[in-house]
């Protein structure tokens, strides 16, 4: 009889190994707990596989393979979706091998199921026109207007993930000169980031007016919303959108509606094609690898303009008008005619 050990496994896995063995933020332990969530529902209503009764031996290829391709056809995710899904499940596995040697096999198996290669997406910034006349919608002749206005500047500013933000502390921001704001990431890896003079008087006019810019509040966090907590993702996203909306009103170009991380696309290509250094750009993000910020450079379009202006011996040249070819119109229009 096989032992119901797979729950066991995952339990220790998400509740020890990640947390406690590799420093895994909270936003990565929830992304991998709805990860598993959703396998598991798999599982049990197409597989009709007991989830309690569940063992590690049934993880094999085949069930993952089926999971996959369930993903794509049934419940329409993304390739990029599929590719996450697949990574959490192949940090799963590697860890459960040295725990169950005797389905090596399995395990190799379906860490030999590959990533699907993906679109290249390009960047889609907003021009620092738009996001002018997007910070500039916020009322702040109110207290509200004022602390959605500083959210805006922040978000922009900082370039932060929209999970950053939300955990930011007020003993995160500095403001002697330069202003600065330390944010923690992805693999809780901590990078400091200058924010401009505007962005951090707005920020201590907030914080002044909140009567929070003494030690004793130092702990709590930075921004607050309505019932005095720490604002949420969908917060954020709320109140991005909602002058996102009003923006538009004012300029059609803008989007009705925008996702915050384009906002961090959005000061990232800023920050590119003013420093014209992918490194700088790199660990202004906090990204790992470079690779992951050379989609700025693919996708800067005043770059490519830029580069195109400084090729002045171009040894394109100037065509004649097809219109005044006569001989060559007629040429044409006769081409492949039976005569």
């Amino acid at each position: 009889m096989k032992p119901a050990n797979f729950s066991k496994y995952l339990t220790e896995y998400l509740e020890h190994y990640l947390p406690e063995l590799k420093n895994a933020s909270e936003n990565t332990l929830a992304t991998y707990s709805d990860t598993f969530c959703y396998f598991l529902t798999y599982c049990q209503d197409v597989e009709s596989v007991k989830i309690e009764k569940m063992s590690v031996s049934d993880l094999d290829a085949g069930l993952v393979e089926r999971y996959l391709q369930w993903m794509e056809t049934n419940q329409r995710n993304s390739i990029s979706t599929r590719n996450n899904r697949l990574a959490t499940i192949h940090s799963f596995v590697r860890y459960l091998q040295p725990r169950e040697p005797k389905f090596l096999l399995n395990f190799q198996q379906i860490l030999a199921i590959p990533t699907k290669k993906a679109p290249q997406k390009t960047v889609q910034p907003l021009s620092k026109e738009s996001v002018g006349i997007l910070l500039r919608q916020p009322d702040t002749s109110t207290l509200k207007g004022r602390r959605d206005a500083t959210v805006l500047c922040v978000l922009y500013d900082t370039a932060a993930r929209v999970s950053e933000l939300c955990g930011l502390r007020i003993e995160d921001v500095r403001f002697e000169n330069p202003p600065h704001i330390r944010i923690t990431g992805k693999g809780m890896k901590v990078r400091t980031v200058p924010i401009l003079p505007e962005t951090a008087k707005n920020l201590k006019s907030y914080l002044i007016e909140t009567h929070r810019l003494k030690p004793e509040c130092y702990h709590m966090p930075l921004f607050l919303n309505r019932d005095g907590e720490a604002f949420t993702r969908s917060g954020i996203r709320y109140i991005l959108n909602k002058y996102v909306r009003m923006a538009h009103e004012v300029d059609g170009s803008i989007p009705e509606s925008l996702n915050p991380h384009r906002m961090r696309h959005t000061k990232a290509m800023h920050l590119y094609e003013a420093v014209d250094d992918l490194v700088d750009v790199r660990d202004f993000l906090g990204h790992s690898d470079i690779k992951t910020t050379s989609i700025y450079a693919r996708s800067s379009l005043a770059k490519k303009k830029l580069a195109m202006e400084k090729i002045s011996d171009s040894p394109v040249p100037e065509l004649a008008s097809w219109q005044q070819n006569k001989n060559t119109l007629e040429w044409l229009k006769n081409f492949g005619r039976k005569k």
